[in-house]
């Protein structure tokens, strides 16, 4: 039943993707829902599981917090050095981006995805009711996923084939995931210390790639309103499944 439900999740994350292909006229605004979905994923998804999960505190402070401020800082860090070497051999480190950040936030959405697999499995192994509880949440808020994957590897310049087949990888994780909890399951606290890394990456690329350039060439009002719209969708869905 597991592995059947996350087929629903595959189609979702498909949806998705194949959503943000075809609005590229408006690609301001693709962006600007891209920011909010992640930016509603990390805040009122990734983090509240983040702290359930890995509980323990590292001088006065959650595990779950110091690994997502490491996230942030590792992205930055990531996003640095690439500049540095593009400006190396003579790339306008203002005018390019480099293919493999984007390739590596996409790998990261599908790692992500692949967890959300193996949390409808685990809830099936609950019982009936919160299997479906967990799996319609992670449905709907599939479709986010697949949207974030296809904006990210694309936007930092990748071929369309690339981001593809980061998506077809992300639609596909969650089935994977769910199988693979008819085998073994992850401790808790790797789990929330995993979600708490990646929120911080994750959190680094809206607030300092995706909404920037939403807004570079077009400012508009319209814009901001669908970076709220995809906050507010993803409250919609964590609202839900409670």
């Amino acid at each position: 039943m597991a592995v059947f439900v996350a087929l629903g999740a595959f189609l979702m994350t498909l949806a998705g993707g194949w959503t943000a292909q075809r609005v590229t006229d408006r690609r301001h605004l693709v962006l600007g829902l891209a920011g909010g979905l992640m930016l509603g994923v990390v805040g009122l998804d990734l983090l509240p599981e983040a702290l359930e999960a890995a509980g323990d505190e590292v001088f006065g402070v959650p595990e779950a917090l110091l690994l997502f401020v490491a996230g942030f800082l590792l992205a930055h860090l990531v996003e640095r050095l690439l500049a540095a070497r593009r400006a190396a051999h003579g790339a306008d480190e203002h005018g390019q981006r480099s293919p493999q950040v984007g390739l590596t936030a996409a790998a990261a959405m599908v790692g992500h995805s692949a967890m959300d697999g193996v949390a409808i499995g685990a809830a099936f192994q609950v019982g009936g009711g919160m299997g479906a509880a967990v799996a319609m949440a992670v449905i709907a808020h599939d479709f986010a996923d697949g949207f974030n994957t296809y904006t990210l590897t694309s936007l930092y310049g990748n071929a369309g084939r690339r981001a593809i087949a980061m998506l077809v990888a992300d639609a596909l994780a969650p089935v994977a995931g769910a199988a693979s909890t008819l085998l073994f399951t992850i401790p808790e606290g790797a789990l929330g210390a995993y979600l708490g890394l990646f929120g911080g990456v994750l959190l680094y690329l809206a607030a300092a790639e995706i909404l920037p350039e939403a807004h570079h060439e077009h400012p508009a009002r319209s814009t901001l309103l669908c970076t709220v719209a995809g906050a507010a969708f993803i409250w919609l869905v964590v609202g839900i499944a409670e």
